[in-house]
């Protein structure tokens, strides 16, 4: 995305901006196609540079009016470290229990730079079924073989859950959370919406199937392991930023709002 750095930015550095601007974009597309849950749940992206910074929303700021100015940054327990938040405490207010999850991940997997969670009405309803996610649409094959699971702890106010957390997510870049809600990461803005954009989907083709109360047909293995592997080719990335670049037409009238 190319983009002009306002005035009112000229205290962050132009690749946090960048950062800052894709970051606000992913909240206003995952409030677009209605993967919020009020001010809960969060999304969060590293902060280019050595000092392992993150950003992620101020606590109380619905997904679809956040701004670039409004993420906070954040060291990697959670704590605010921008300099003008003694002086403002409000303004820079983050949910440090919400960072658990998002933690760990971006700790154990630095190649995951932007991290989503969600409690979608879909999302949950498949954490909450035993068998997890079926191979039952395409949507779904994506994740064939590639999809990590970790067991429902309670609210993630526990730091010892992060080691249990990235051991079950592994190489995945993507987790059911049981009985709570999805988990998708990217090395960009763009992989990671497409990450939680197929998994939402297939969660919601799920659910409607089984709402059918028919049937259900299973493709043979080898064919949803051929399909998985078609998902992994060598144009995945362009694929997916060419679908991320779509969908920020979709919010193209708010961008000099989101990236303010």
């Amino acid at each position: 995305m190319s983009i002009t750095q306002p005035a009112s930015a000229h205290a962050f550095s132009p690749d946090e901006w960048v950062t800052r601007c894709d970051l606000a974009a992913l909240y206003r597309l995952v409030a677009h196609f209605r993967m919020t849950d009020l001010i809960d749940t969060h999304i969060t992206a590293r902060v280019p540079g050595p000092e392992h910074h993150f950003l992620i929303n101020r606590y109380g700021v619905l997904f679809d009016e956040m701004r670039a100015s409004d993420l906070v940054k954040i060291d990697r327990d959670g704590r605010v470290v921008e300099a003008e938040a003694d002086g403002d405490p409000a303004r820079y207010r983050v949910n440090a229990a919400g960072f658990t999850i998002h933690s760990a991940v971006h700790t154990a997997r630095p190649d995951l730079r932007y991290v989503i969670h969600t409690h979608t009405a879909a999302g949950s309803a498949v954490s909450a079924q035993k068998q997890g996610l079926l191979p039952i649409s395409q949507h779904a094959l994506k994740f064939y073989e590639c999809l990590a699971y970790h067991d429902y702890e309670g609210i993630a106010l526990d730091l010892g859950e992060r080691e249990r957390l990235v051991a079950d997510l592994g190489t995945c870049n993507a987790m059911i959370l049981r009985n709570h809600g999805l988990l998708a990461g990217g090395v960009s803005a763009a992989t990671a919406f497409q990450e939680i954009y197929f998994l939402e989907r297939a969660c919601q083709i799920q659910v409607q199937a089984l709402a059918g109360n028919a049937e259900l047909n299973v493709p043979p293995q080898a064919v949803c392991r051929l399909t998985a592997s078609q998902f992994q080719r060598d144009d995945s990335e362009g694929i997916a930023q060419l679908a991320w670049e779509a969908a920020l037409r979709l919010i193209d009238t708010s961008r000099s709002d989101y990236c303010s």
